[in-house]
């Protein structure tokens, strides 16, 4: 078995087993889950493609099975289907034992945060992962605020989004450390967090932001 598939595994075993557990029941909620993949990650599978084919990222061999589709590994296709269930997971799990409150919101403080984002990416236009990464950060940001509200002013998501980055941490630096993927130093800044590029906070914020976005809406939650 390849380095990376057993990431892939490990990622989302125990939130799969946890999914049955009489409390929690995910299970019920699967279809939400499945619309909000289908909807968000063909979008990020286009770029990381295109992205992999101009070269601002690329995967060893070494870790891999040697299948490929899109021209991306299966690993990195199944990347975006383990990752979302068990973000989504522990939004649900987050949302079972800590009760909702409604923060305090302006509207005006998320336009100025996605003009600096934009602002930011026309700068580094340059290095297409960070440019990339500010763009998509900014048009969630947007988005939220001006149709969906809601979900900038839940403490849920904010919870949520801070603890996915606790496995955040513990894979991308098992997918990076080796490296199992490698990143070309023209499209990023260069400074990393261990062995982590300073983007890939961004990609996960924008990421996992979109997959709750679309799993809220299409449960009407929002």
């Amino acid at each position: 078995m390849s380095r990376y598939l057993l990431i892939n595994i490990l990622t989302v075993l125990f939130p799969v087993i946890l999914s049955f557990e009489s409390k929690i029941v995910f299970y019920r909620k699967f279809k939400y889950y499945l619309f909000s993949i289908l909807t968000v990650s063909p979008v990020y599978l286009v770029w990381d493609a295109i992205a992999t084919e101009r070269g601002d990222w690329g995967f060893n061999p070494l870790y891999l099975t040697g299948i490929y589709g899109m021209g991306l590994p299966l690993e990195e296709i199944l990347f975006f289907v383990t990752v979302p269930f068990s973000c989504i997971f522990i939004y649900e799990t987050i949302k079972l034992y800590i009760p909702e409150k409604q923060l305090a919101f302006n509207k005006n403080h998320y336009y100025i945060a996605g003009s600096a984002l934009i602002l930011a990416a026309g700068y580094w236009s340059d290095q297409y992962y960070t440019s990339t990464v500010m763009i998509f950060s900014a048009a969630f940001l947007f988005v939220a605020a001006t149709f969906k509200p809601a979900i900038l002013r839940s403490r849920i998501y904010w919870l949520s989004i801070a603890v996915t980055y606790v496995p955040f941490l513990i894979v991308n630096f098992f997918l990076t450390e080796p490296p199992i993927v490698w990143y070309s130093p023209e499209a990023i800044w260069g400074p990393r967090f261990t062995t982590i590029p300073l983007e890939d906070f961004f990609y996960s914020f924008s990421m996992i932001s979109w997959w709750f976005f679309f799993y809220l809406l299409y449960k009407k939650d929002i």
